[in-house]
């Protein structure tokens, strides 16, 4: 069972500190989730065949049926760069499947860094 830092038990990775999330998914992965409230914020660069598959629109759908805000770009040097921001079981979706892609990506790098929630209420494509 997941502990948070004060030691006492989570349930579905949720706490009022900071905790360890693991998910079963794509060699579970081990996520640090800084809460802010009910909020949290990831900023994500995603790497490999990203462009020109359908990406964004697909992450836009993601985040909207999870009720997720933010935006999502292409970069120059061909990532793919998005910024989610909601609670944290919504968040922590849209980042999985950030991981995989919709059917035709092939991601082969995933950066996360935490950031601290600014009340996005929209998600955007840019």
């Amino acid at each position: 069972m997941a502990r948070a830092a004060d030691g006492t038990s989570l349930e579905d990775g949720r706490s009022t500190g900071v905790a360890t999330v693991k998910y079963g998914e794509r060699g579970g992965l081990q996520e640090s989730m800084q809460m802010n409230g009910d909020r949290v914020r990831r900023h994500v660069i995603v790497s490999g065949r990203v462009q020109g598959v359908f990406f964004r629109g697909a992450a836009q759908e993601r985040a909207a049926a999870r009720g997720v805000a933010g935006w999502v770009r292409n970069r120059p040097d061909g990532t793919v760069e998005a910024v989610v921001e909601g609670e944290p079981d919504a968040v922590a979706a849209v980042v999985r499947f950030l991981r995989e892609g919709p059917p035709y990506a092939r991601v082969e790098n995933v950066e996360v860094r935490e950031e601290t929630p600014e009340g996005l209420s929209d998600f955007l494509v840019r």
